[in-house]
């Protein structure tokens, strides 16, 4: 009897070659959607659950108010590990991790590593794998240096690497290192990623400085004894924390003017969370930092793409099912009970099912490098054979086979054999089954497609809005810690070059501090080191007062510029003049102009206040250098000729301001990709269902086409009347899919401070391109039934 209800099925298949491959191709690819996004989303649950303390170990995180401004954040200092471990009961260990980078000579080359400064204590809480050393004792010395097996091969060639020497920049010479011990290289799915570790740096006396609790520049982890309750260690460190640093906090307050300002609160956030944390992300060292809004992006697709492959299979076998109907009547008359008859139909479902997912697994393999670089990831082809996967998979595969099989079985093997038998089955019914599963299609995939117009729209917004300086032709140079000695000599080198504008100094990185205003107000801001030249070198205009210049030799000590978000903030409407009492250094500055607002960070983060100095306390860091238009190839040249004429012993290194500004928006281009990618299969397979149900409408009025024909209507006209009705259908589903993209959208956007105006263009011509798609979709199906001889449909009447 199986191999019977087999036979009839491969048979069925192979007599209907164009349905089942639109079935298979359909199924095919929901099935290979739904694979990926399990793969996906078992990665990102996965992060840091290798470590075998990863249930026990917190970071230690803190919220903060000031000026009724409430902040939270993960960066500690250097107190919070000793002195808590110390005196927190419950507090069984701690370790600190601060990222850095090093300058390391490898031969005659100079290379710049990035790397982790860790505590002794690093091994034994975190679970990575030391293959050579001792993990107990690899980071005790101050001269030792841990590194990853790649690494090693990197540098020396062989893993067997232990003892051997590097030769690291400190304080501006290079000194031996001794490699103390090898590890296995970090897992993807890990928070905490290097190739390189050096011991925690610390200065004499830092531990007794209770100053250093208000200083924030790195992670502190602690690991709770089995038994403690989290919430009962918080308030010890609270209540410990109050204590032993109050009083430094209230002098600190009264010297710079925070009296707004209250003790910040601390607590803890388990590891296992900070992958997927929204408001205390990976980062200041620690890497892979995600949202679950991706992974439930990603599952919304991959069940759009199965649930609408699976309405195809519903659609098309109830289309194809009046062709079948003569042999559901002879095997009913011959004594074949219901039963019967939806074992085979569902066997034809699963053995469709097994076609479609043995091509899934393969194209699996295939696209999952494409995939990796879609979603920022690194999965592996071995992933695909994870043990929970395979029976998520098998899942999978089971309730595809239901979902695409049951109602069709129930609906076929309810035909009655006489009307079969006689020629007088139809189909009755308005179809309202099979419409509703079409506007259900439509309204997926019309959501997908105004998303992806959102995206788009929004990405082209963030990569050529005005940024309020000029970022062309603009040669980004860094080296730490020049003197502005140096700078000045650098860059009258650099101007000898006819190819060569403008050259401006600035302090490396992003550097921020607070300052106190003359009403005793206090406000943070960004804190930029330049020249004169900075501003004519990025173009941007004074509003009010004038620049730095040569002609006022005071402006390095007693001259600030600042941005109008700062006058807006200070509530000056006539800064000019104005005093500020800087925390850092305790010095006043005069205000001598007001730079003009513009996007010195990414368009995803408000213009903040900004404040530009020419302290010669603060050594420069990078050098913004402005080149004539098609001279790209002479002038890098030539800077690099120089620079290592200048900084022999520094890697040299450039990128162009404007590339940098769009690599800002990675994330961004990888999900307008994504989504993209997902509305064209959602369309494609949507389509392919319309497909079906215009072959069903053709069938049901087969006899009603003939007779319009005789009676003289054109195959305009039966095209006509074919098409409007699925044209509803799809005006249906973007009146469901408007209001709720609508809403989804306008709920990202509100991510971005700097954004599209989400208004009737952007679902004008997602209305449009459905509908289109449509019309081309059930118009050949339309033409092919107008151009029928009537003399055939009116023949059986």
């Amino acid at each position: 009897m199986i191999r019977n209800y087999i036979k009839i099925a491969l048979r069925n298949l192979r007599n209907n070659k164009v349905y089942s491959l639109i079935n298979i191709v359909g199924l095919t690819i929901g099935l290979t959607c739904a694979m990926l996004i399990l793969l996906y989303v078992k990665d990102e649950v996965s992060f840091d659950r290798f470590h075998k303390k990863g249930a026990s170990i917190y970071r230690v995180v803190f919220r903060s108010e000031s000026n009724g401004e409430v902040r939270g954040g993960s960066s500690t200092g250097l107190l919070e590990g000793p002195r808590f471990s110390q005196n927190v009961a419950g507090i069984k260990s701690y370790v600190r991790v601060q990222d850095g980078r090093v300058n390391l000579k490898n031969g005659p080359d100079v290379v710049s590593q990035d790397l982790l400064f860790v505590d002794p204590s690093f091994f034994s809480v975190f679970s990575f794998d030391v293959i050579d050393g001792d993990p107990k004792s690899c980071l005790k010395e101050p001269h030792s240096v841990v590194l990853t097996k790649d690494e090693a091969k990197k540098r020396f060639g062989t893993t067997n690497a232990v003892g051997k020497m590097l030769m690291l920049e400190e304080q501006g010479k290079f000194v031996p290192y001794q490699v103390t011990a090898i590890t296995e290289n970090c897992p993807e799915n890990s928070t905490i990623q290097y190739r390189m570790l050096l011991p925690m740096r610390e200065k004499p006396g830092d531990l007794l400085n209770t100053e250093n609790w208000f200083s924030a520049f790195l992670n502190t982890f602690v690991v709770l004894d089995d038994k403690a309750d989290p919430r009962a260690v918080i308030a010890q460190m609270q209540r410990f924390y109050e204590k032993d640093a109050g009083e430094t906090f209230r002098m600190l307050s009264a010297r710079y003017g925070n009296k707004n300002r209250n003790l910040s609160t601390y607590s803890l956030q388990p590891m296992l969370d900070i992958h997927m944390s929204t408001t205390l992300s990976a980062q200041n060292g620690l890497q892979h930092a995600s949202n679950p809004i991706y992974a439930y992006i990603l599952s919304g697709i991959a069940l759009f793409v199965l649930l609408i492959a699976n309405i195809n299979f519903v659609n098309l076998t109830v289309a194809r099912s009046v062709r079948r109907a003569k042999e559901i009547g002879i095997r009913k008359a011959v004594g074949s009970d219901r039963k019967q008859l939806i074992i085979q139909f569902l066997g034809e479902s699963f053995i469709l099912c097994t076609i479609a997912f043995s091509l899934a697994v393969l194209l699996a393999f295939v696209v999952l490098p494409v995939f990796n670089e879609l979603a920022n990831k690194k999965l592996s082809l071995s992933y695909l054979l994870d043990a929970k996967l395979v029976a998520s998979y098998i899942v999978l595969y089971l309730l595809a086979g239901l979902l695409a099989g049951f109602y069709p079985a129930m609906v076929l093997s309810g035909y009655k054999p006489v009307e079969t038998l006689y020629s007088r089955f139809t189909l009755k019914g308005k179809g309202i089954l099979q419409k509703s599963l079409v506007v259900l299609q439509f309204t997926l995939a019309s959501f997908l497609i105004i998303a992806t117009f959102t995206v788009y729209f929004q990405f082209e917004y963030l990569t050529k809005a005005d940024l309020g300086f000029d970022d062309s032709n603009l040669v980004v140079v860094n080296k730490d810690n020049m003197t502005h000695e140096e700078a000045a000599a650098f860059k009258n080198e650099l101007l000898t070059s006819h190819d060569i504008q403008s050259v401006a100094p600035k302090n490396g990185g992003y550097w921020g501090t607070g300052a106190k205003l003359p009403n005793d107000s206090s406000i943070m801001f960004a804190w930029e080191t330049i020249d004169e030249s900075y501003l004519q070198t990025l173009k941007l205009p004074i509003v009010k007062g004038r620049n730095f210049s040569a002609d006022f030799p005071g402006d390095s000590a007693q001259s600030i510029l600042i941005n109008e978000t700062f006058a807006k903030e200070a509530g000056w409407k006539d800064p000019i003049g104005k005093s500020v009492f800087f925390n850092y250094r305790d010095r006043t500055y005069q205000v001598i102009g007001v730079v003009k607002d513009y996007h010195f960070r990414a368009l995803n983060e408000k213009i903040r206040p900004q404040v530009f100095t020419m302290a010669n306390y603060n050594p420069y860091g990078t050098f913004y250098i402005k080149i004539r238009p098609n001279t790209a190839a002479s002038s890098l040249s030539f800077i690099e000729r120089k620079f290592r004429q200048f900084f022999p012993l520094t890697p040299y290194s450039y990128v162009f301001m404007d590339e940098l500004n769009r690599n800002r928006y990675e994330s961004e281009a990888r999900w307008k990709k994504i989504i993209f990618f997902g509305a064209i299969l959602t369309i494609f397979i949507s389509c392919i269902g319309l497909f079906g149900l215009s072959v069903l409408a053709a069938e049901k009025r087969t006899k009603e086409i003939g007779i319009r024909k005789v009676l003289g209507a054109s195959v305009q006209n039966i095209a006509t009347v074919l098409s409007i009705e699925f044209v509803k259908l799809v005006m249906i589903a973007l009146l469901i899919a408007m209001p709720l993209a609508w809403f989804a959208g306008k709920k990202w956007l509100d991510n971005y401070p700097y954004r599209i105006t989400f208004g009737w263009t952007i679902f004008g011509y997602a209305a449009l391109l459905v509908t289109l798609i449509a019309i081309f979709t059930v118009s050949f199906q339309a033409v092919k039934a107008a151009l029928a001889n009537p003399v055939k449909s009116l023949r059986s009447e």
